[in-house]
């Protein structure tokens, strides 16, 4: 649906308002960040105020709106974070003391956030979305609700996130993504100018920036009809920073932005050419609006978005999140085994080959015994050995990577070695699919760990 990253209007289209609720689970958010990237999670909660506004305009398949955050709530842990109580203040939330109530530490604040959130649902006044800060799936039942109750769903989240709690939501914003919407000014892509990840972020980079988006995922979109015959070409069409004139108001135009822009992986060319023909019908009758193809189309008339008719099918991506790097290879990007192509459908664990893993593995040790950790920093240094050994890997496959490594508890600023910084991803890897309740024999774990863990783990 709506991206809660914030975006730039298309055209002179008048913005639609939402009446949105916030929730905010500051423990679970703060400490997330906390893991990945302490400069971002300082920022997060020193200056609430700046990212929310950054979480007031965005876009969707119906064109651009406006959030009006009707309710700002943030709970958090008094004995924790009170010194992080009078920013949330200051920016107009109520904050919610949610103290410890048992010996391991744990607080109330799902409790409490719940109450509030179905209270919000069924109380006089409408609220178009909840937006529930946290990357706990204890909320799913809550998110399921709200959307039984049609309402729009919005999840940011600071870790890992289960894959039925991504599934019902409408827009999600991972841990990388929340990290570039309160430090915009640090990243490559950043959120406020127009984040170009509409996917995952991986890349032979594409630096420029188009207009700001949702990082978030989409309901799936069947695909049913087939994409134009494009002339056969070797090299991708990079996004282009549109120009002096803007592009043509379309739903066609909304509908594949959208999609792109939501997607957690490239698309197949077939899937956004039905799309975009769905949304228009008369795309069919004038040839692509007189463009001649749809690739054409998509370079006139969506900019912001690449595309490549090799590998064949042809695919579309968000170049702020992927590149080159990250489209299936011929013969597939994958280790053929069953079980590797369901662990990267269900956990979305980037789909590289078991060298691209070795090489990425072996590249971040080498980088952490040189530099220390910096999150961005780090992630260019890898992708750039990565692609001088002839292995390049997407800026996304990166970024998950190391979020998985950190996440399993591995202090990269010890400069750990390859092996342990393969160990600890596998283990993440394995962590994912369990919560996700796949069920693995001893053979399926062993196959899992030699894959991710490059080879390095092999006996």
């Amino acid at each position: 649906m709506g991206p809660v990253t914030n975006s730039s209007t298309t055209g002179s289209e008048p913005a639609r308002r939402l009446r949105s609720a916030l929730f905010v689970d500051f423990d679970n958010v703060y400490l997330g960040l906390l893991r990945i990237d302490p400069v971002a999670a300082e920022q997060f909660a020193t200056e609430p105020g700046q990212w929310l506004d950054r979480l007031e305009a965005g876009v969707d398949a119906d064109g651009p709106f406006q959030r009006r955050f009707l309710v700002r709530l943030c709970y958090l842990n008094p004995a924790a974070f009170s010194q992080f109580r009078p920013n949330f203040l200051r920016a107009g939330f109520r904050v919610i003391d949610c103290p410890s109530l048992t010996q391991q530490g744990k607080s109330s604040a799902d409790i409490y956030l719940v109450l509030d959130a179905v209270d919000a649902i069924s109380g006089v006044t409408h609220y178009d979305e909840f937006v529930i800060a946290s990357a706990d799936a204890d909320f799913t039942p809550l998110a399921l609700r709200c959307r039984a109750a049609d309402r729009r769903v919005s999840i940011i989240t600071a870790g890992p996130v289960a894959g039925a709690y991504r599934a019902v939501a409408d827009t999600v914003v991972s841990a990388d993504e929340l990290a570039e919407l309160v430090l915009p000014e640090r990243t490559t892509a950043p959120v406020g100018t127009g984040v170009g990840t509409v996917g995952t972020a991986g890349q032979p980079e594409v630096e420029a920036a188009p207009e700001p988006k949702s990082r978030a995922r989409a309901p799936k979109a069947a695909a049913t009809g087939t994409a134009p015959a494009e002339k056969p070409a070797t090299t991708a069409r990079k996004a282009k920073t549109p120009k002096a004139v803007a592009p043509p108001v379309s739903k066609a135009r909304a509908v594949v932005v959208q999609r792109v822009t939501t997607s957690v992986r490239p698309l197949h060319a077939s899937t956004v050419a039905q799309l975009a023909q769905n949304a228009d019908e008369e795309l069919g009758s004038t040839n692509w609006a007189g463009a001649g193809s749809f690739l054409a189309w998509l370079a006139r008339d969506v900019p912001e978005v690449a595309s490549a008719t090799k590998p064949s099918p042809g695919w579309v991506w968000d170049p702020a999140r992927f590149g080159e790097a990250d489209l299936p290879q011929p013969g597939g990007q994958v280790n053929s085994a069953a079980i590797s192509r369901q662990v990267v459908a269900v956990t979305d664990t980037p789909g590289l080959t078991t060298s691209q893993y070795g090489t990425l593995l072996r590249a971040l040790a080498d980088d952490l015994a040189k530099e220390p950790f910096e999150r961005v920093a780090t992630s260019r240094r890898v992708r750039e050995a990565c692609q001088a050994a002839g292995a390049p890997v997407g800026r996304a496959s990166v970024n998950v990577v190391l979020g998985g490594i950190v996440f399993a508890g591995l202090d990269l600023a010890k400069a750990p070695s390859a092996q342990e910084c393969a160990r600890a991803w596998a283990d993440n890897v394995i962590g994912l699919c369990r919560g996700a309740r796949m069920e693995l024999s001893a053979t399926d774990v062993a196959a899992i760990r030699s894959w991710v863990g490059g080879g390095l783990l092999d006996a």
